[in-house]
């Protein structure tokens, strides 16, 4: 079978910011998007889009491993986490089906990927690398529209979007705020800033694009362009609502992809079981989501809503779940005394977050004084609030900013309930573990506290590579590997990476060999050298990689 190439182009923090969602989504039309609008209008625009978790690390552990963060552990910010024994990633899988696989390079799936998941995963890692005639998944990653750019001086704003014209630049004075967010030079100039970003990264994806049209694989290649979650903003980001969660995603195979919007709520966290479908490979049983499309490009029926959360984020800590159907979001909130901006460190720091903190702080200043608090409206007030309701309800087609709260509404009880019971059955069907104390999942994945490490690997009669600790991934290379130097944490980021390591099924007693071990969750193992023939089998070396 010649299976389609997969070519992801994905972006930080941003909502459907795109030109193609004007009047779709609200503000869309102020961005510059040429190259993905052109990308758009050849194949589906997927108008209702949603991330698992409106943040980094849980959105994409979803993505890539087609399962729902409170599942299988992986909903807190920054966790390690220890996946399910039988939870692979993408690539692996595609790899092991004969895809050349690649990553640049980015990769936050809250758990390490083995050193068998790709065969490049490096700031060069391209698709050109493949050998001949090799089917690719090739993942592009961008930093451009990240939450810490909006905050770049004039200065270094221009240094970020050396290819946003001046004609392109967007005026503060003409930016449509959203109705939460005060009218103040500080929250003009972010959002001015964000869609500059914008503009760069539409670039940087028609770049893309352009080599693969050069490199004439267009044809036979799906491209699926995706946001983890939404824009860097308070409300957004961090906050389990439709800014939060509602990212754009497209994605377009010629020939068997029919153009057009798709309407219909999906999630994300359909990408994986969606590009094994489409490649005709089988979707394993362990996958939680559905594929959004078949083997010949037809839309597959999806579920009646799309469910997602937030849980803990840095040193916030808080639980939220949400469901969207096709009109209406029910948010509820399991810790509605606790206020939906907390205190957190790094966002604390940003202008727009100081701006509002010192605005709430007048107002304080204001009432204690026995004057009128004015300066910030009462929908702006929903951001500093002390306390959030513990239901909600909106009408999000009719009210996208989310502002109007349905949930005492007599005359919505009954989508309300709907809504509540959709939640409920989902969370019967599929577990949660965000409702479990962070200390007892984590000693159940670390007992005593230590990061364990995956047993090192050995070579048994039949010459097939073994290791001792289940659920562990084998790899082998035949070039002497670089020591271990990087810090645990940018591997995790994708940020570093332990080298290529060919999959054990491709073990064919090859010499001289070095083989490890990798476990999501734990530390590589130590690496085992099998020296040539001529030496002993019994001489095997184990290579002590350096400790952190």
């Amino acid at each position: 079978m010649n299976r389609p190439n997969i070519l992801w182009i994905s972006t930080h923090d941003i909502n459907p910011h795109l030109g193609t969602y004007a009047g779709i989504w609200p503000g869309a039309e102020q961005a510059r998007t040429p190259n993905l609008d052109r990308l758009a209008a050849q194949g589906a625009r997927f108008d209702r889009a949603y991330a698992s978790a409106p943040v980094c690390a849980p959105s994409r552990s979803a993505i890539i491993t087609g399962c729902h963060p409170t599942s299988i552990g992986t909903m807190h910010m920054r966790s390690n986490a220890v996946l399910p024994e039988e939870i692979r990633l993408l690539p692996e899988l595609l790899r092991e089906a004969g895809y050349y696989t690649t990553n640049n390079w980015f990769r936050d799936f809250q758990t390490e990927a083995p050193g068998t998941a790709f065969d490049d995963d490096s700031s060069t890692a391209h698709w050109r690398g493949r050998p001949e005639g090799a089917p690719f998944f090739a993942a592009f990653h961008g930093l451009i529209t990240h939450e810490s750019q909006i905050y770049l001086d004039s200065e270094a704003l221009r240094e970020a979007t050396p290819h946003v014209a001046d004609d392109d630049r967007c005026d503060p004075s003409a930016v449509h705020l959203p109705p939460y967010h005060p009218d103040t030079e500080t929250f003009r100039r972010a959002w001015a800033n964000y869609f500059d970003l914008v503009a760069e990264m539409d670039h940087w994806v028609g770049t893309i694009l352009d080599q693969l049209e050069e490199d004439d694989l267009a044809q036979n290649t799906i491209v699926v362009f995706w946001s983890d979650h939404g824009a860097g903003f308070p409300g957004h980001k961090r906050w389990a609502g439709e800014a939060g969660l509602r990212v754009p995603l497209i994605a377009r195979w010629p020939g068997h992809l029919t153009p057009g919007p798709v309407e219909e709520p999906v999630g994300l966290v359909s990408l994986a079981p969606t590009m094994l479908e489409m490649c005709g490979l089988e979707v394993p049983q362990w996958m939680q989501a559905d594929a959004l499309l078949d083997r010949t490009g037809a839309r597959r029926p999806v579920p009646a809503g799309v469910v997602g959360g937030r849980d803990r984020m840095d040193e916030q800590e808080d639980t939220v779940r949400t469901v969207r159907d096709g009109r209406f979001r029910y948010v509820r909130n399991l810790h509605p005394d606790r206020p939906p901006m907390q205190h957190c460190r790094y966002p604390d720091a940003l202008s727009t977050w100081v701006e509002l903190r010192e605005l709430a702080f007048e107002e304080a200043t204001q009432r204690g004084s026995g004057d009128v608090a004015d300066r910030l409206t009462a929908a702006q007030r929903t951001l500093v609030a002390p306390r959030k309701p513990a239901e909600l309800l909106f009408d999000t087609e009719s009210d996208p900013h989310e502002m109007i709260d349905l949930a005492g509404d007599p005359r919505h009880q009954a989508d309300l309930e709907r809504l509540r019971r959709m939640l409920d059955e989902w969370t019967a069907d599929h577990g949660d573990l965000g409702t479990q104390d962070e200390a007892e999942l984590l000693e159940s994945w670390r007992p005593g506290g230590g990061i364990r490490q995956a047993s090192a690997p050995w070579v048994d009669a039949a010459g097939t590579l073994q290791c001792d600790t289940a659920g562990a991934r084998l790899g082998f290379t035949t070039l002497p590997p670089a020591p271990d130097a990087a810090p645990r944490q940018a591997r995790l980021l994708g940020m570093a990476s332990l080298g290529s390591w060919q999959p054990a099924a491709e073990y064919r007693g090859q010499r001289p060999a070095w083989i490890r071990a990798w476990k999501p969750g734990f530390d590589p193992s130590d690496i085992v050298h099998l020296p040539c023939r001529s030496e002993a089998e019994d001489d095997a070396e184990v290579v002590q990689p350096a400790r952190q």
